[in-house]
C-alpha cells in the first residue's frame, strides 16, 4: 500500500506545478509584451494588458490539464466564470504597478517598464495562487468526502465488537516450521 502524502507534500507539490505553469505563463507575457510594444505604437500599459490576455488563456490550459487535474471537473461554466473574473483582478494589480510606475513616476524606458512589469506579475500571482486554489480549481465537494467518511464510520459501529470470548476463541496461528540439518557427526555416507 502506498503511504499517504502529508498535506504540506501536497501543499509544495502544487506550488510546483502552479510555479512551472506560472513561470512559462511569465515567459509568454513578457514575450508578447515586448513583441506588442516594439511592433505597434501602442501605450505601455495597453500593451501589457493584451500580453496578460494572452498568458491568462496560457495559463488557464495549464492549470486545468496540469497543475489542477485531479481537481473537481464539474461546472466548468463555474470554472471558467471564476478563472477569468479572478484573472482580470490580478490583470488589474499586475497592470495597475506597471501604470503607477510608469505615468506615476516617469520610469518608462524600456527596461524600467519590463521590472515593473515582472513585478506587477509576482504581487498578482500572490493573489491568483490563493483565489485559483481557493475558488477555481476546487478540490472534490466537501459534502461528497464528509458522506464518504460517514458511511464508513456508521459501517463501524455497527460492527460489534468483539468479547474477550471470542479473542480467546481464535486459533492460535502455527508456529513456523524450521528443518533441521543433522549434526555433522550425524551424517550418513
Amino acid at each position: 500500500m502506498e503511504p499517504r502524502s502529508s498535506g504540506l507534500q501536497r501543499l509544495v507539490r502544487e506550488v510546483a506545478k502552479f510555479g512551472a505553469v506560472g513561470g512559462a505563463g511569465v515567459l509568454v507575457n513578457l514575450g508578447a509584451f515586448n513583441l506588442v510594444r516594439h511592433l505597434s505604437d501602442l501605450p505601455v500599459v495597453r500593451a501589457s494588458i493584451i500580453a496578460t490576455v494572452v498568458a491568462i488563456v496560457f495559463n488557464y490550459v495549464g492549470f486545468r490539464y496540469w497543475t489542477y487535474r485531479d481537481r473537481d471537473k464539474s461546472g466548468r461554466t463555474k470554472e471558467l466564470t471564476l478563472f477569468l473574473l479572478f484573472s482580470a483582478v490580478g490583470l488589474v494589480i499586475e497592470n495597475g504597478v506597471l501604470y503607477l510606475a510608469t505615468y506615476g513616476f516617469h520610469w518608462d524606458s524600456p527596461l524600467q517598464s519590463n521590472v515593473f512589469k515582472f513585478v506587477g506579475i509576482g504581487v498578482a500571482t500572490l493573489f491568483r495562487f490563493w483565489s485559483y486554489r481557493t475558488w477555481v480549481f476546487r478540490t472534490m465537494p466537501a459534502r461528497e468526502a464528509v458522506a464518504g467518511a460517514e458511511s464508513i464510520l456508521k459501517q463501524e459501529s455497527q460492527r460489534p465488537a468483539p468479547s474477550p470470548m471470542q479473542e480467546s476463541q481464535r486459533p492460535a496461528p502455527s508456529p513456523k516450521q524450521e528443518t533441521k540439518r543433522p549434526a555433522p557427526s550425524q551424517r550418513v555416507p
